[in-house]
This record gives C-alpha cells, sequence and structure tokens, in this order.
C-alpha cells in the first residue's frame, strides 16, 4: 500500500513531456455496479486501475461475481446473485459502494448496503437516493448502520431531485431500468459519468429518453443483457496535469482525453494566462505562463467549475499575482488541505465556504498529511514548486483514483517517490 510520497521540489521546474489520460473512475464505478442488472457478461474497456476498482470489485465477488481484468478492459458477469449484502468494511472505503442498492433492489428485491463511509470531505447524505427508491415502492429501514430495503418488482414514478446528487441519479437511473412502467427524474445531474452510464444501460437494452438533459424518462424492461462499453477519460485527472503543467509554465501533451467535458477547467486556466490547444479530438498541450493571473472561483455541478479541482485551482492561486478567493458550494469540510498547505507556506484564510489565497507566496518542503483523494493530488502539486523535500504522509488516498500518477509525473520531469516502510 502506498503510504508515504517523497517530493524533491524546485521553484524552477519545468514538466515537460506526454501523458496518457486514464479511464475516469467515477464513470467505471457505477458502470461495474450496473452489472448486477444483469446475468450477461458485461466488457469494460479503458479501466483504470485504481483502487476503487478493486474494492468494489470485491464487492462484486462477494455477490456472486466472476471477472477477469487483462491490462484494462474488463469482463464481468453476475449469473446468479448469492449475496445481497454490501458491508462495512468496504463501504467505508468507498461511498460509491452505495450504487448497489439500486441494482440489488431491482433484480433482487432485496438489498442490505451500509451507510457510506469514504473520503472525509464532508457530509455527502443518501436520503436523496433512498426517498427515490421509496417512491417506486421500496420500503426502506435503517437499523444498526445499515439500510435494508426490500420491494416486490419496483414501480416507475416521478421523482424530482431536491438538489443535484450524482449518485443519486446513477442509483435510480439503474433501478427505475427493470422497474415496471415509466419513470420520470427530474433535476438530474449532468456530469458526463451519468451520460456514460446511460450509454451503458441503453447497450444492455434499457430504454431512455433524455440522456444528457435534466429530465429524464426510464421505460423499464423485463430483462438486461450484456454488453461492451468504453469508459470515458478522467476528466479530473487531465484537469490536474492541466494544472500541473500551468503551475510550473510546463509544457504538457494529454492524449487519450475528452476536451469538451473540461470546459469550465480550461476557460479557468486560461484566464490565469496558460496557453491550451486542442490538437485533436482527444489530445491537449498547456502551456504555463511566466505569470499567472489571480481569479475567483466558484465550485457548482457540471457544466460548472467542479468541486474535484477545487484544491488543486487553491494551489495555483498560491503561486498567481494576487489575491484569489474560493467558494465551495458543493460539500461541506473540503478545505483540509489548506492547513497541509500552510506548513509549505501557503497565504490562505478560510471562512466558512471561502478560501482567501494570496500569492504569490514561495513554498518550503514540510512532512504534511493527506485527508483525501483530491487533498493528495493538490499537496503532490505544492511538493513539486516547494524548495526541498516534502513528504506526504497517508497517501495511499491516491491510488483509489490515480493511477500511476507518481510514474506519470516522473516521466515528466519531476522527482517523485514512494516510501516502502
Amino acid at each position: 500500500m502506498m503510504a508515504r510520497i517523497k517530493i524533491i521540489g524546485n521553484p524552477e521546474l519545468r514538466l515537460q513531456g506526454k501523458v496518457r489520460i486514464s479511464g475516469a473512475k467515477n464513470a467505471v464505478l457505477p458502470a461495474i455496479a450496473a452489472a448486477l442488472l444483469t446475468k450477461d457478461k458485461i466488457k469494460l474497456k479503458n479501466v483504470p486501475l485504481v483502487k476503487d476498482v478493486f474494492t468494489i470489485l470485491t464487492l462484486m465477488k462477494e455477490m456472486g461475481a466472476e471477472y477477469s481484468i487483462r491490462k484494462n478492459s474488463l469482463s464481468l458477469q453476475i449469473k446468479n446473485i448469492l449475496f445481497e449484502e454490501a458491508s462495512y468494511e468496504l463501504v467505508r472505503a468507498m461511498r460509491a459502494s452505495i450504487l448497489v442498492l439500486g441494482p440489488l433492489l431491482a433484480r433482487r428485491g432485496k438489498a442490505i448496503v451500509a451507510l457510506p463511509g469514504g473520503c472525509a470531505i464532508g457530509s455527502r447524505p443518501i436520503d436523496l437516493h433512498i426517498h427515490g427508491l421509496e417512491k417506486m415502492g421500496a420500503k426502506i429501514s435503517l437499523e444498526h448502520g445499515y439500510i435494508q430495503a426490500e420491494a416486490g418488482r419496483l414501480v416507475g414514478a416521478e421523482i424530482e431531485f431536491e438538489k443535484k446528487t450524482v449518485g443519486g441519479t446513477e442509483n435510480l437511473l439503474m433501478a427505475a431500468s427493470l422497474a415496471k412502467g415509466e419513470s420520470i427524474l427530474k433535476n438530474c445531474s449532468l456530469e458526463p459519468e451519468v451520460i456514460n452510464l446511460c450509454e451503458l444501460l441503453v447497450k444492455m437494452g434499457a430504454k431512455i429518453d433524455g440522456i444528457g438533459e435534466e429530465l429524464i424518462r426510464v421505460k423499464g424492461v423485463n430483462e438486461l443483457g450484456g454488453a461492451i462499453h468504453e469508459i470515458i477519460p478522467d476528466r479530473i485527472e487531465a484537469g490536474t496535469y492541466l494544472v500541473a503543467s500551468a503551475l510550473t509554465q510546463g509544457q504538457i501533451t494529454l492524449t487519450r482525453t475528452q476536451p469538451f467535458h473540461l470546459t469550465a477547467i480550461i476557460e479557468k486556466l486560461r484566464f490565469s494566462g496558460a496557453e491550451i490547444e486542442q490538437v485533436n479530438s482527444h489530445t491537449l498541450r498547456v502551456t504555463g505562463s511566466r505569470k499567472i493571473k489571480p481569479q475567483d472561483i466558484t465550485t457548482s455541478p457540471y457544466p460548472g467549475f467542479p468541486t474535484d479541482m477545487q484544491a488543486q485551482f487553491t494551489v495555483l492561486m498560491s503561486q498567481a499575482e494576487g489575491t484569489s478567493i474560493i467558494t465551495e458550494t458543493i460539500f461541506d469540510r473540503r478545505f483540509s488541505h489548506i492547513n497541509e498547505l500552510l506548513r509549505l507556506g501557503a497565504n490562505i484564510d478560510v471562512s466558512g465556504d471561502k478560501a482567501v489565497v494570496k500569492g504569490k507566496t514561495p513554498l518550503s518542503g514540510a512532512q504534511i498529511l493527506a485527508t483525501d483523494l483530491r487533498a493528495s493530488a493538490s499537496l503532490i502539486l505544492a511538493g513539486l514548486i516547494a524548495r526541498g523535500e516534502t513528504i506526504i504522509n497517508e497517501s495511499q488516498h491516491l491510488e483509489r483514483g490515480y493511477e500511476g500518477i507518481e510514474m506519470k509525473l516522473r516521466s515528466l520531469g519531476a522527482y517523485i517517490e514512494v516510501l516502502k516502510d
């Protein structure tokens, strides 16, 4: 397990080279959960080999799945669901395990799922998932830290989400695919990962209208079949490398990416002075500027600026020529990385949902602590430009969502090493 990362930073570092973007963690997890909806084989391509994938595959195996992975392709089949429970040990490690709730109810009429854990980035209640499933006829109770859910065949319903919820949208899309009658889902999340799931479900035989819109209609079918499906590129990984190039005044070419998923990120980077060129439909080249311009950033649901890029941009703004205000509207307690950035020398004040970042401040290496996946990525970025040695403790969070980040950064010229205890 990755526990500590050592970086020898250099304010004069210029990252250079080419990096291939992996498949999206947040797209592959619901795609794997969707395999519960059919007894036939699901084949997924462009699968990132990250810890969260292996965590959910462990859960699927407990439920009766057979699977094989070759390079970045996954074959998965669940002929019979042997066990309808997602244990606390697995769900606490990865809250996306909650995505088995809808498929289990739809196919088996029963599900026992531990209340989720995952990253420590504030409360992320699942009441929107539960409310929607109850409207579809499920009887749900919370006992001893577990969601106990039962249903005959789920029945289509009209469900309006009180607020945007990616996981809730995905869970109810999967449940509605096998429900009796039509479901109308309103105020759905628009994220590319939701669209990618819809495309997989359609390949499996689901009847879905309104893909990519806030109102989606799903006509339930009696059964779903197998499919071959490609996972979209990871827009957050791509965004992290875009920031890395802008931060180090380097030049990085990103391949196997999807530029139109990155519109909000690219817009902000260009405003701060980076030059970004779309080489072809799946390739971007970013060149950092000698002077980084400050700006205010507010996170919001897609197509707005993603909360998963907030920590990385906080580091970038610490090197801007002036003051920036970062406003986090999606999750509470998502500024845990800031205390660690302060240890490196950043000048940041936090008040409620706002972080006031004063630049340009030189950073110097120190011992720091990673608290969640995206915080870990931001600390690596800071360590790259901090003078001297930075040790990032508890860096195993990175394994959850970044495939080979230390190898990719080394190929771009960074000095980064995984320390073995």
